[in-house]
């Protein structure tokens, strides 16, 4: 297999964006970051891209940070210290810019996702597991509490469920995290590529700048105030209603006709 770090393939609109560091399971090391970093630069301006799906290559999806790496930072004279700032900077900006790059991201999540793998599909827009799958965000156990992993963590699911998952150091399965909100739903672990697959293309489907205008604005308005919210999403409404493909979708649904939308 090919010794990138991140893999990428692309098919009919879909980038598939794959951690490449099996042996050592596939951590947020400091070239993985570099590597999704560069990824998602590289997709703010890509035109053709129309769904992301982030996978794992071998036995889990990610593991998290890559400890060996963090303990060697500890040779500096400052312990560490500037460098487990920047490692968490970098992590950080990872995380949000895969909810600012237009297009939807989709984790499609087996074996293990912990800690800052688990933080990762936090992030994502979308998340599809296979059934036997375990999450946690365990750092506890090892005497460091997942403080930057809560932050992508607690905004998915409940509080009382989040600060046991981060106290407790446990798992949950596939199963939990869908009834709990972290992914969207489990399948069966030979169906997990077609699991994914089929919802990557649904979406890529359809109209893209309507996709790309609802997934700013989704972000945009989560925080709000509602009564700023609707302000905000009514000005968006607006924008995309002027758009010339969804005013051909809406003539298309009113006369019966497939739409005629500017190519792909």
């Amino acid at each position: 297999m090919d010794d990138a770090v991140i893999l990428r393939h692309d098919a009919e609109g879909i980038a598939t964006l794959t951690l490449n560091r099996p042996k050592n399971l596939n951590p947020l090391c400091d070239a993985t970051l570099a590597a999704l970093t560069d990824q998602i630069e590289a997709l703010k301006t890509d035109t053709t891209t129309r769904v992301v799906i982030l996978r794992g290559a071998g036995k889990v999806f990610c593991a998290g940070h890559d400890l060996r790496e963090m303990q060697a930072g500890r040779a500096a004279e400052d312990g560490g210290k500037a460098y487990f700032k920047d490692l968490f900077d970098r992590c950080s900006a990872v995380m949000l810019g895969l909810q600012s790059i237009p297009q939807p991201v989709i984790a499609q999540v087996h074996g293990i996702a912990t800690a800052a793998g688990c933080q990762l599909v936090a992030s994502c827009d979308l998340a599809i597991a296979a059934e036997d799958t375990r999450f946690g965000v365990n750092g506890v156990n090892i005497g460091l509490f997942c403080s930057t992993p809560m932050v992508a963590l607690t905004r998915v699911i409940g509080r009382k469920a989040a600060f046991e998952m981060l106290t407790t150091g446990g798992f949950i399965s596939a199963d939990q995290a869908a009834d709990l909100g972290l992914i969207n739903r489990a399948v069966p672990h030979e169906d997990l590529d077609t699991a994914t697959l089929t919802l990557a293309q649904t979406i890529a489907d359809k109209l893209g700048t309507a996709v790309k205008i609802g997934k700013r604005a989704f972000y945009d308005q989560i925080d709000l105030p509602v009564a700023e919210a609707y302000a905000h999403t009514g000005q968006v409404m607006v924008e995309n209603l002027l758009h010339r493909d969804t005013d051909e979708g809406i003539n298309a649904f009113l006369d019966k006709r497939p739409p005629d939308w500017a190519p792909k």
